[in-house]
């Protein structure tokens, strides 16, 4: 084992939604059974050595639940990337592999999902439909106390609602914010923001 290899993991957080993307050495990974969590706290991946077989434990952003994969040991050093997907949706789920090859499995994922989510927000299907009423209710209160505004100066901004989460637009220079809206504490943390701020496209 090349103690000081670096590998690159990466997922999309199936609770705050983000993508995920650590650099680690071999050795980092295995010292402790390598833990890489989302910076939101609330999911992680789980990676362990065992002999010539690697384990992971990957939260999955598709079907809400854990899967463990394996693959040997030599392919989870070598390969230039490696893809593990969800069972029930065969979409991928994390990457593991070379810097470069798994940022950009990671924007071809990012896509998809919002291609996925966009097709699904305008049929009018949600992930969690009580969470997402809930969300657009908190947005039209801050909306309407003029609390959406944007870095770039403009407080003239529109919406897109996507499966579980809603984008806002800056209408002036088309800077973005995603507001998650699938889970109940997605709920308490909007309620906790009196104001919204998009980082805008122009400098500030």
């Amino acid at each position: 084992m090349i103690e000081d290899a670096k590998r690159s993991v990466a997922f999309i957080c199936p609770v705050c939604r983000q993508a995920v993307i650590a650099e680690r050495t071999v050795f980092q990974l295995a010292a402790s059974n390598g833990r890489i969590p989302c910076p939101c706290g609330k999911s992680s991946i789980e990676i362990a050595f065992t002999g010539d077989r690697v384990r992971l434990t990957v939260p999955c952003l598709f079907c809400e639940h854990e899967h463990t994969v394996t693959c040997s040991t030599t392919a989870f050093l070598q390969e230039k990337t490696l893809a593990f997907s969800c069972a029930n949706s065969g979409l991928d789920c994390c990457y593991v592999g070379e810097e470069e090859p798994v940022f950009a499995a990671m924007r071809r994922l990012e896509e998809t999902v919002d291609a996925l989510e966009a097709e699904a927000g305008a049929q009018g299907t949600f992930l969690n439909t009580m969470v997402m009423e809930e969300i657009l209710g908190e947005l039209r209160d801050i909306g309407q106390r003029d609390g959406i505004s944007c870095t770039c100066g403009s407080h003239r901004w529109k919406m897109k609602i996507n499966y579980s989460s809603v984008e806002i637009f800056c209408a002036d220079c088309g800077g973005a914010l995603k507001i998650p809206a699938a889970t109940l504490s997605d709920i308490e943390d909007l309620c906790c923001k009196p104001v919204l701020t998009i980082r805008g496209n122009r400098p500030e």
